[in-house]
């Protein structure tokens, strides 16, 4: 999977020994899938309630780039930007920390904010 995250649980001994049994038995081909299979059960079962939300916030789903052209051009018509993204947003590496701040009002991301220290820590206290 090219666009994934590490993520770590904590689950009790039991619960672990369950999903093992189901490997051994072969239901699943190991701990992963088993536990991508049950997160992406319970993504599709709240799968309306996600698109309300992304509706409602006017939210971006997927991978959304932010490079030194637009946001000059943001910044040229006076304008600033309000970041709300389900999944990734990256701001390139040729964005400047000044116009990060000179931009970017806020940002909010459920998922992976990629962007320079620099440009992170000017926007620490717009990040949502």
């Amino acid at each position: 999977m090219a666009d994934s995250e590490k993520i770590t649980i904590n689950m009790s001994v039991v619960d672990l020994g369950k999903i093992d049994l189901l490997v051994e038995e072969g239901f699943y081909s190991n701990r992963t899938d088993f536990i991508r299979t049950g997160i992406r059960n319970q993504l599709d079962k709240h799968v309306e309630e996600v698109k309300q939300t992304v509706t409602r916030k006017t939210m971006a789903v997927g991978v959304v780039n932010y490079d030194r052209s637009y946001l000059e051009k943001r910044r040229d018509a006076g304008e600033k930007v309000s970041i709300w993204v389900v999944g990734s947003v990256i701001i390139a590496d040729d964005v400047s920390a000044e116009l990060a701040l000179d931009t970017i009002e806020s940002i909010k991301v459920y998922g992976v904010f990629k962007a320079s220290e620099k440009v992170k820590n000017v926007l620490a206290s717009r990040i949502l």
